[in-house]
């Protein structure tokens, strides 16, 4: 089931694509030799608008092979993808992620109508803390914070966990009765008790810790990452998000956490006692990360934001990859996203039918933005690469020789096949030699 699923995902968000490419190409004249969902053998298909339809054996990737788009001797048809002037050639290519973007606002919306948003609400201000000094309030929403804009609860996470606190001010802007205040807090130093441990904090999958300190309690209660915590005290978790909420609410204290994980299947629970520490900054509140019910406007406000949200994200991890601070095992492709998804199918299926649709579509808007950005990035072969080419064009007057074109594109299809390799045995190691 857990594979079914994952490739009923794949499927859609790889068709949705495609179909971004095939639409534009038919409404700029571009004659679409085949459309294929999926890489390898052809299993079934058929042929309808001069177009080969094809489902293949590999259930990764899939292709809208346009005439000429590989092929010098077809350049002067005019049905041909370099037959036609540059803005309509960066108007196809940029159809495949538009449209992985247009599905991740739909489904966002199905989500947000059914389940709410999360505000960036303040939920607690501490009695002389720098946020309570400085005027804020329960119930303000956080709109700014420096010069990033804010949405969501998560993104205040977000923001933190690239920022991280010192003794430099932070500039906060609220919104309190349709009015915008703004503030700026300066942090302050705080004792704080710690377990040693990080976790995935969103709500598209469970609260599997990605990552457990030495010499910390977590670390010495014999607790591993890959474990996905289950429970925590008397209260169920079903994702990182529902995690990070509890967390918020009951901040730690030198009292034992009673904590239930997850390991192969197999529940245990034990008592962990949180590690006293002076390390800490605070600006003395905190905010929302439950979700709360949404009108008509807020479903499409903030289905907007989410879309942002996750681009804002891919595009972080990208960052932290090129800085080396994203750690190999945190590095996958297929295999990973497959097993992630499972893990998301497993804890959310015992909760009912609407939970489990409700992750399934969680997930699907973020793999669905993380494709689009992926194929905007400027890497010879995928989209972004080939926009780039159409970029120069513009700026030059005149294409590039399309033979020097096709050589990058085919050096940049090996270097992206070696990496798959790479990622796939990644995989593997991580998800079957690792837990």
């Amino acid at each position: 089931m857990k594979i079914v699923i994952a490739i009923l995902i794949f499927g859609l968000i790889v068709l949705i694509h495609e179909l971004g490419h095939f639409i534009f190409a038919r409404i700029n004249g571009i004659e679409v030799l085949d459309f294929s969902i999926g890489m390898g053998p052809r299993l079934c298909g058929f042929r309808a608008f001069g177009t080969q339809f094809s489902v293949r054996l590999l259930p990764i990737g899939g292709a809208c092979m346009m005439l000429g788009e590989n092929e010098d001797q077809n350049m002067n048809n005019e049905r041909s993808f370099y037959a036609k002037n540059v803005w309509q050639r960066i108007s196809v290519l940029f159809a495949g992620p538009g449209f992985n973007f247009i599905l991740a606002f739909i489904f966002s919306v199905i989500i947000i109508g059914i389940a709410g948003y999360d505000p960036a609400r303040i939920i607690k201000v501490a009695v002389d803390g720098p946020a309570a000094e400085a005027g804020l309030s329960e119930g303000d929403v956080i709109t700014r914070i420096n010069h990033s804009s804010i949405s969501v609860g998560r993104e205040v996470q977000g923001y933190f966990d690239y920022h991280t606190l010192s003794e430099e001010p932070v500039d906060i802007t609220v919104k309190r009765n349709g009015e915008k205040i703004k503030v700026s807090l300066v942090p302050e130093q705080y004792d704080r008790y710690l377990l040693g441990f990080t976790y995935s904090g969103n709500e598209a999958g469970t609260a599997e810790i990605i990552e457990v300190s030495k010499g910390y309690p977590m670390a010495a209660a014999g607790i591993s990452a890959g474990d996905v915590i289950t429970k925590i005290n008397d209260t169920e978790v079903r994702t990182g998000g529902e995690l990070s909420a509890y967390l918020d609410r009951n901040p730690l204290d030198g009292k034992a956490v009673e904590i239930t994980y997850k390991r192969d299947g197999v529940e245990h629970t034990l008592s962990v006692t949180p590690q006293y520490e002076t390390t800490g900054y605070s600006l003395g509140f905190a905010y929302n990360l439950a979700r709360e019910d949404a009108n008509a406007w807020e479903t499409i406000k903030y289905s907007v934001s989410e879309v942002k949200y996750w681009i804002v994200e891919t595009a972080r991890g990208l960052g932290k990859l090129v800085t080396g601070r994203l750690k190999s095992n945190e590095i996958g492709s297929a295999v990973a996203i497959v097993d992630a998804i499972g893990e998301t199918y497993e804890a959310s299926v015992e909760y009912g039918v609407k939970d489990t649709v409700l992750n399934m579509l969680y997930i699907t808007v973020l793999l669905s933005a993380n494709l689009g950005v992926m194929n905007l990035l400027p890497i010879p072969a995928l989209d972004g690469g080939k926009l780039l080419f159409c970029a120069i064009e513009v700026i030059r007057g005149k294409p590039i020789d399309r033979e020097k074109e096709g050589m990058v594109h085919f050096i940049g299809m090996v270097v992206l096949m070696i990496l798959m390799v790479f990622l796939l045995f990644n995989d593997v190691k991580n998800v079957f030699f690792s837990k």
